[in-house]
């Protein structure tokens, strides 16, 4: 009797740098949020729809590559103050463990390094489409993660007290990362 052997459906993409970025939004003066982006992004995905227990994400993002569309504020955040960027220039995410919860979503626990220290976050995977051939012979999936952050958990503390009461930054950060993720044909 033979057996039968099934080839992995599990498939290795790199997060293509050209369409994939992290977005952040916090609170700022305690009345609007202030939104910005890191605009380069890299990183590996194994991906096996049938199986989420085996698939694994690795990201890295470039603190350098920040924009807030005002230069005196990146370069305040890329300072010691913030993300101390001269000594920590890179935010690192690499999963831990991810489920599936049905159709398209994932929930993704994994350790999220700023500044040199590291967390456990859960990053909520939605949106993750159905493989396309682009015109280059690539194939390409997209999908979106998002996880809120205490700021002061990584070390980012500073602050200023506002006249009125309150502060200058919210401690509380919104990440969305939205991703393009490509694999040779």
């Amino acid at each position: 009797m033979s057996t039968m052997q099934t080839a992995p459906s599990a498939v290795t993409y790199m997060l293509e740098p050209a369409h994939s970025r992290a977005h952040f939004k916090v609170r700022h003066m305690m009345i609007a949020n202030v939104r910005g982006e890191f605009s380069k992004v890299s990183g590996t995905v194994i991906f096996d729809p049938s199986n989420a227990a085996g698939c694994k994400v690795s990201a890295e993002i470039d603190v350098n590559s920040i924009n807030t569309h005002e230069p005196d504020r990146d370069n305040h955040l890329k300072s010691a103050d913030f993300l101390d960027a001269a000594n920590f220039p890179t935010i690192r995410f690499q999963s831990k463990k991810i489920e599936a919860e049905g159709g398209d979503s994932y929930k993704v626990t994994g350790d999220l390094t700023i500044r040199g220290a590291t967390k456990e976050v859960v990053l909520r995977v939605d949106d993750v489409t159905p493989e396309v051939k682009d015109p280059w012979g690539y194939l390409r999936r997209g999908a979106e993660a998002t996880t809120k952050i205490n700021r002061k958990d990584f070390g980012l503390t500073w602050n200023q007290a506002l006249e009125t009461g309150g502060v200058l930054v919210g401690e509380t950060v919104e990440i969305t990362l939205a991703m393009e993720l490509a694999r040779q044909a």
